[in-house]
């Protein structure tokens, strides 16, 4: 059996901060956005870590991605505050904004920020361990308002993107981390399926006429299909509702949605920080969260399952063998690296 090639984590995020600095991106935003990539890859998430290079690359080309400027500040009240982030690069303004809101929210007990006009944010799970680490509970969530693929629950034409949301949740041991979309699967995932020819195990969408089906060619019909809220065919309503309730997040609080003109690929962001102390104490959160990682992990599992993982535990693990050990690629993700370095002059990465 042939071993998958593996790649130092430092490595390809050198690479791909040097292709970012190429195409025109300033030196702290490309190492944002570099970073955040290989950290996507890193925790497992395949589909947002350095898959999203080449497409980042294209949009900064022509101009979609802004490479120079800073957010502006539309409102500040203290715990609460809107960005206008102008196209920047979203990773870059993620982490600027998770930078900002610790202070206040050790002096508040919360702070939020909202950010309007980001451009695409990458793996939201990437972002998560940097508020666990310090100790703080954090919630993040986007959507794009410039795209649709998810149907409201009953209906057959697209509204929402699938809108991810995901929480970071700090324990004395190894932190939880919940990244979920409120649709069954992600437009990710369906593109690289739809690309390769296959179809889901189940039917994750419905075609033009609003029928169940597994292939993902139906979202580039006429009419096209939809991808189905979470829950599906029976609980999609469940979906449904999470992904109103992160419309209200991202582009209600920002004051900027899908009631304005589509202005390109992009997202609505929502970051909200906990500090515990704030509230029952650090240590009364970390004795009842432990409690909930105890009572799952040791759960009696059903048939053909080891044991009840909790949210971060398969990441977290898959992070630390991978920096240890060396990131296995999705194995269209190397050719379309070397693709990049012969375009920008650099030295492809090497596998370890």
């Amino acid at each position: 059996m042939t071993m998958p090639e593996r790649f130092s984590a430092a490595a390809l995020t050198q690479f791909a901060e040097s292709v970012l600095r190429a195409a025109g991106l300033p030196p702290a935003p490309a190492a944002a956005v570099a970073g955040t990539l290989v950290d996507g890859d890193l925790l497992g998430h395949d589909t947002h870590g350095l898959a999203l290079l080449k497409p980042y690359v294209q949009e900064i080309e022509k101009g979609a991605m802004a490479t120079a400027g800073e957010p502006t500040v539309i409102s500040d009240r203290g715990a609460s505050v809107l960005w206008d982030g102008w196209n920047l690069p979203g990773p870059w303004l993620v982490l600027e904004g998770i930078e900002m809101l610790i202070p206040r929210a050790r002096q508040f007990g919360n702070a939020t920020l909202a950010i309007r006009h980001s451009h695409h944010i990458a793996c939201l799970a990437a972002y998560l361990l940097r508020a666990t680490d310090a100790g703080f509970m954090m919630l993040l969530s986007c959507s794009n308002p410039a795209a649709q693929s998810v149907a409201p629950f009953g209906g057959t034409k697209a509204v929402f993107t699938p809108n991810p949301i995901a929480a970071g949740i700090p324990t004395s041991g190894t932190p939880f981390l919940i990244d979920i979309s409120a649709s069954i699967t992600t437009n990710g995932m369906t593109n690289r399926m739809h690309k390769a020819g296959q179809q889901f195990d189940e039917a994750c969408l419905l075609d033009g006429q609003g029928n169940p089906s597994r292939d993902p060619a139906v979202l580039a019909a006429d009419p096209p299909g939809t991808i189905l809220p979470l829950g599906g065919l029976t609980g999609g309503h469940k979906g449904f509702g999470l992904a109103l309730l992160i419309e209200a997040l991202t582009s209600g609080l920002g004051g900027h949605g899908r009631a304005d003109a589509p202005q390109g690929w992009g997202a609505s962001v929502f970051i909200s920080l906990y500090d515990p102390s704030a509230f029952g104490g650090q240590a009364e959160f970390m004795r009842q969260m432990d409690w909930i990682a105890q009572a799952c992990r040791s759960n009696p599992p059903r048939p053909d399952v080891a044991q009840v993982r909790m949210p971060g535990d398969r990441g977290i693990a898959r992070r630390a063998e991978q920096l240890r050990d060396g990131v296995t690629l999705h194995p269209t993700i190397p050719p379309m690296l070397a693709e990049l370095a012969h375009k920008f002059g650099q030295e492809k990465p090497r596998s370890c």
